[in-house]
């Protein structure tokens, strides 16, 4: 999807459309990977191209899947469907995927469905069988079946044999001994999966939708299904304007993608023990959203270095621009160079089918050049620079609020990782303080005036060493609970790395 001027111009709105999730079980990384490189994709259409995204997501709560589990658990089905659809909520949350406009559970659209159904019979292209099942006639729309994917030898789902051809798909089953079901012109039963997401996305946007979104794994049969029933309840040419979908995540070693049927997942709640939302957003960054993905040691390693690095160069610039860091002098007409650059690179990669890692690179050149002119010097005799880092700062910190990176910490903040943050800025300023003393020489350079040595002007006074040795410890002893000190001269940056005192994370 290329995001030019003649594709949003004329555009109020943007109706996006995704398929949320069959609610039995709880939610994994597979499943987080998908949302969240589909939340990045929304704040970059409304955020850097000014699109109103309206957002409308499925909540599958009635399914093979949740009468299976809730028989296994002798719970009923919506209890069971209800408590996934919370838990998955909150998944979302902590992983500040923006929640849509709307959620509709296809339980409260079963009316709504069945009239959908009555009309695709009545267009001639959906059979009553006598079972009682509905099926969609695929011959009916001849070659059009298959306009998404090249269908080549593919075979229909498996199900019942009343229906005509392999191909030809569920719109409506028969109820079944000890499952839930509803009335309609058929007899008892209950949806097929692929006419709910055409219903429901048909009941909030009309004919048209501009964005359907999900895995690589719906694009066929789901969402080819879709296009056919929904084409053939509206008689247009054309439902959905762009189909969007996500690369499976999959683990080191595994082709396989990460799903439950395989039991090679990892859940929300539990990957958040160990890592946050910034740095699994930063590991959905650094691949295409079309591609797949690898989780490893290794690619979360390299997520949280990419984020410790814009991070520090945080507090870096911070620091310069408070008058902590002493630098050289910095040439500010290269860095406003940079900047400029640098937001119409990313701008222009976002426009090439929302290329996050090429932005991605383009911000990390910009800071790792900041980087390059914050060289601390014991002394500074230029002219400072501050307006420039000022706006450097601003435009990360933007940019991955864009992306759905908190380097403020906003939504985690709260009175007490407040109070820790200043408690760490007024003991690292301390801590400066007392190194700046521990290193002056000039009283040892009066005593040693006829010395002729650099090494011997500069050695801090044999009194003073216990003091840097404290100064050492305490830089130690801080980084395991998370508090990373770096020395710059006889200045000091801190920035706080993962969870320190329970509250604060990066």
């Amino acid at each position: 999807m290329h995001c030019k001027n003649n594709v949003f111009g004329s555009l109020y709105m943007f109706a996006l459309y995704s398929c949320g999730p069959t609610v039995y079980d709880h939610a994994h990384l597979g499943h987080a990977c998908s949302y969240v490189r589909f939340d990045i994709l929304q704040r970059i259409l409304s955020r850097i191209f000014g699109v109103n995204v309206i957002h409308a997501m499925v909540i599958t709560d009635i399914d093979d899947k949740i009468i299976q589990r809730s028989l296994e658990e002798n719970v009923s089905p919506t209890v069971l469907a209800r408590m996934h659809e919370e838990e998955f909520k909150k998944d979302m949350q902590a992983l500040r995927v923006l929640p849509p406009a709307v959620y509709m559970r296809v339980t409260e659209n079963i009316s709504l469905i069945v009239t959908f159904i009555e009309r695709i019979i009545g267009n001639g292209h959906a059979y009553v069988t006598s079972q009682g099942n509905v099926y969609f006639d695929t011959k009916s729309i001849g070659n059009r079946y298959g306009k998404l994917v090249n269908l080549g030898g593919v075979v229909g789902e498996p199900g019942m044999q009343d229906k005509n051809e392999t191909r030809d798909f569920a719109l409506w089953k028969a109820s079944k001994p000890h499952e839930p079901y509803w009335e309609s012109p058929w007899g008892k039963g209950r949806p097929g999966w692929h006419i709910e997401c055409s219903t429901i996305a048909s009941s909030v946007f009309g004919r048209q939708l501009d964005i359907h979104s999900g895995g690589i794994d719906l694009a066929f049969p789901h969402h080819e299904n879709e296009i056919a029933q929904s084409e053939a309840y509206h008689q247009c040419e054309q439902w959905g304007n762009y189909f969007l979908h996500s690369g499976h995540l999959h683990l080191k070693g595994s082709a396989e993608k990460m799903s439950k049927s395989l039991k090679n997942y990892i859940t929300i709640k539990d990957f958040l023990a160990s890592y946050t939302a910034n740095e699994f957003r930063l590991f959905c960054l650094l691949t295409k959203y079309r591609s797949g993905i690898e989780y490893s040691d290794a690619s979360m390693n390299e997520a949280r270095s990419t984020l410790s690095t814009i991070s520090a160069f945080s507090h870096s610039a911070q620091s310069y621009m408070k008058g902590y860091l002493q630098c050289q002098s910095v040439e500010e007409g290269t860095l406003w160079e940079r900047l400029s650059a640098t937001q119409a690179s990313v701008r222009h990669a976002l426009a090439d089918d929302f290329d996050t890692p090429k932005a991605l690179d383009a911000v990390m050149s910009l800071i790792h050049h900041g980087n390059c002119q914050l060289q601390p010097v014991t002394k500074a005799d230029g002219p400072r620079s501050p307006a420039v880092f000022g706006a450097m700062l601003s435009y990360v910190r933007e940019i991955m609020d864009v992306f759905g990176v908190d380097l403020l910490n906003r939504t985690e903040v709260h009175d007490s990782s407040v109070i820790l943050n200043n408690l760490v800025e007024e003991l690292v300023h301390f801590r400066s303080e007392v190194r700046k003393f521990a290193l002056s020489v000039e009283d040892q350079a009066l005593h040693d005036a006829q010395s002729d040595t650099a090494t011997q002007r500069r050695r801090p006074r044999p009194d003073r060493v216990p003091l840097l040795k404290a100064c050492d410890v305490l830089r130690n002893n801080l980084a395991p609970l998370g508090v990373h000190i770096k020395d710059r001269g006889t200045n000091s940056t801190w920035e706080i790395t993962r969870t320190c005192g329970g509250d604060t994370k990066v």
